[in-house]
């Protein structure tokens, strides 16, 4: 905590306390971040228990269910996870109501007012130690042993809740930088605020247009890569192979037809329509059959 009333005198303390510093430090770290995912973890099941609770309550989930198989719909608690603002709420709230508790104690042992007391938790809890304030340093106390128990449980828990908490709101405050930075994206360049809005008119040509377009890509088969939305702007080419892909459905029901047209007369067509044996039909077979049909007739 560096609150400094006992510091080391000798070389050869100043020498060990560098030493020691280095490795109980790194394992003090080490330490809270172990508390800090036994602590979200330990959240995240009561929080997750008190959400099936109340899906069960509203009828989204059957009486009878218990974790395991996935399940389908509303009530499905498949890869459900906490909100970080709750998280941070309770862990805001166990921080408070631990500094309360120990500002009690100080208050009624060390003889300083509420108010002071909770500034030398909240100066304690973060690890800052400016030392203004100490606790244990008088000459006696009444229970000695047991407050300076109480004193290393509340200091420990403390910096504990208060380092998690910092952890979470570092993530929210990250959170909030990203969504102003979002909101504010590009706004301040004009060329890239001119380039978004030249890209959202579709299907319009300007002169060089296809010059500037770096985003149009040929892969091995010779396609291009169109737009987000699956259309294509006017400046782009299509491949023999796309345009038979997206007219798969059209091409097969031509070749149905050409392939009814060279027989005769289609299968499902009644009696009435065929004319000396030959449909009316389609495409190159189609004049072909509607020539011969008349050349028949004729005979």
């Amino acid at each position: 905590l560096g609150f400094g009333m006992t510091t080391p005198a000798t070389v050869a303390g100043k020498v060990f306390l560098i030493v020691y510093g280095l490795f109980g430090c790194a394992g003090t770290i080490l330490f809270f971040n172990l508390f800090l995912e036994r602590i979200i973890s330990l959240l995240a099941f009561i929080m997750k228990a008190c959400h099936e609770r109340q899906l069960r309550r509203s009828g989204l989930l059957p009486p009878n269910f218990r974790r395991g198989p996935a399940m389908s719909g509303v009530g499905s608690l498949v890869g459900w996870k906490p909100s970080v603002y709750h998280v941070m709420l309770i862990l805001g709230i166990f921080a408070i109501t631990l500094s309360c508790c120990a500002s009690a104690m100080y208050t009624a042992v060390e003889g300083w007012n509420y108010v002071d007391s909770l500034y030398y938790c909240f100066v304690t809890f973060s690890t800052i130690g400016f030392g203004d304030l100490v606790s244990s340093q008088n000459a006696a106390y009444q229970n000695q042993g047991l407050y300076r128990f109480g004193n290393f449980i509340f200091i420990l828990m403390g910096v504990c809740c208060i380092y998690s908490l910092f952890n979470v709101i570092s993530i929210v405050i990250k959170q909030v930088l990203n969504w102003v930075l979002k909101k504010f994206e590009c706004r301040c360049c004009p060329k890239c605020h001119k380039s978004s809005a030249r890209l959202g008119r579709r299907n319009a040509i300007t002169p060089g247009a296809r010059l500037r377009r770096h985003n149009i890509s040929m892969d091995a088969d010779g396609q291009y890569d169109s737009d987000t939305d699956g259309r294509r702007l006017s400046g782009e080419m299509i491949s023999m192979r796309e345009l038979t892909a997206s007219n798969k459905v059209s091409l097969a029901i031509l070749q149905k037809q050409l392939s009814e047209t060279a027989n005769g007369y289609p299968r499902n067509v009644c009696i009435n329509t065929r004319q000396n044996g030959f449909s009316a039909g389609v495409g190159a077979l189609a004049i072909m059959n509607n020539r011969l049909a008349e050349t028949s007739d004729s005979r």
